[in-house]
């Protein structure tokens, strides 16, 4: 009778390890590649070294849970959205970095592919009006599109690719067919958000006249998406995109910030060549310096290197680096945010969207363990600021904790 008994009790466990594997949301079982990942980077990078893998996988845990419990918000029957002010309006931007996000957290947080679809729904349902597959860029809290239905490049872009990550995670014989989504955003955003004469980034789907036809935003040389949209389309056109883009950055450090590093937030085409936009070419005074919008260009490009060893803007990131320790004398609370391309600070005071990027240029090489050690634990210990800051602060920690992975078609 025993036998009998520990049999059929074998039998439920076989049977709910089943159940556990096929559920499509909340158990680790469930997600492909569960957080913590620790990605093998390209050789000869580095991560932080004074703490410990665990230290590092619990804080990057802290920020999400701290982040998702002020961010990430019901909008209605089964969509959700990423709340980037006080009066409740969202942006683009914001939804592809809670798209992101999730699928990171995926098999750690047990409702991640809930938020998941939740912010996919809410992406399909406001459309950009130049194309259905694009993200109208910002919604107010009753959200209603405003200022304009059309699209920012780079919540495009973050969409298309959480969607990609998406496929690895969960699969795409489920209710969304994240694999096809993500294909017919990214044939959009080559339609749409690329110039095909140039080659370059355009700001949004809106950029198709006069000087912003030809202006492009360094903090979008996502580099690494880019090279995953090549894979999962077969698209050769992003390797025009790809090679431009590399092309730009090196013209603009080799022309303008050659003691620096720094890119500008704008990027304009005159007279045949890139050069940093004029003051208030779109946003204000400081869109041909380093600032709010730039200031993720240390994670956006040394990602790239770290996940394909791609050297084009290794130069580059390498003075940069030697520039923030510099002119910080290795001391984070130094950084400024904002600056000059020459290296002056243009304000007195610090923000996390500035210094946490600075520690994923740092990993790069060996030479800069000490400042990436400072960095590491500046960012987990600083207080809490808005979601444009506290947001990059995650992605930041996300990188340097070894937790980032990238799709492989």
């Amino acid at each position: 009778m025993r036998n009998v008994r520990m049999s059929l009790f074998h039998k439920c466990v076989s049977m709910l390890c089943v159940v556990l594997m096929i559920t499509p949301a909340g158990f680790a079982l469930g997600a492909n590649k569960p957080f913590p990942q620790h990605t093998s980077y390209t050789s000869g990078s580095i991560k932080p070294n004074h703490v410990t893998q665990a230290a590092m996988d619990d804080a990057v845990r802290s920020k999400w849970n701290s982040w998702k419990n002020s961010f990430l918000k019901p909008a209605g029957t089964g969509q959700y959205y990423v709340q980037y002010n006080a009066a409740g309006e969202t942006v683009s931007e914001a939804h592809g970095y809670g798209m992101i996000l999730t699928v990171l957290m995926a098999g750690d947080d047990p409702n991640a592919k809930t938020y998941f679809d939740g912010l996919y729904r809410y992406y399909r349902a406001h459309p950009s009006n130049n194309n259905p597959y694009l993200m109208a860029w910002k919604q107010n809290s009753s959200f209603q599109n405003i200022e304009g239905a059309n699209s920012a490049t780079d919540g495009d872009m973050d969409i298309a690719y959480a969607l990609l990550l998406a496929d690895k995670q969960w699969g795409s014989n489920g209710s969304i067919n994240y694999l096809q989504a993500a294909r017919n955003i990214i044939n959009a955003i080559m339609s749409h958000d690329v110039n095909q004469t140039q080659w370059t980034l355009r700001l949004g789907d809106w950029a198709t006249s006069g000087n912003y036809n030809t202006a492009t935003r360094p903090s979008d040389f996502m580099l690494n998406h880019m090279k995953a949209f090549r894979q999962a389309t077969g698209d050769a056109r992003w390797d025009n995109v790809i090679n431009q883009t590399y092309s730009i950055i090196q013209s603009i450090y080799n022309g303008y910030s050659p003691n620096t590093g720094l890119l500008p937030d704008f990027v304009v085409r005159s007279g045949g060549s890139y050069q940093p936009a004029g003051a208030g070419f779109l946003e204000g005074p400081n869109d041909g310096n380093y600032y709010y919008n730039s200031a993720r260009v240390p994670w956006r490009i040394a990602t790239d290197y770290l996940m394909t060893g791609d050297t084009r803007a290794l130069q580059q990131l390498n003075q940069l680096n030697t520039f923030i320790k510099s002119t910080t004398n290795g001391n984070p609370a130094d950084v400024r945010a904002g600056y000059l391309l020459s290296g002056g600070a243009l304000v007195s005071y610090n923000s996390g969207a500035f210094y946490a990027p600075f520690g994923v240029s740092a990993m790069i090489s060996s030479s800069h363990q000490a400042w990436l050690n400072s960095v590491w634990s500046y960012t987990v210990n600083a207080s809490t600021e808005a979601y444009y800051e506290e947001s990059i602060k995650l992605f930041s920690l996300m990188v340097m904790s070894g937790n980032w992975w990238t799709y492989e078609g």
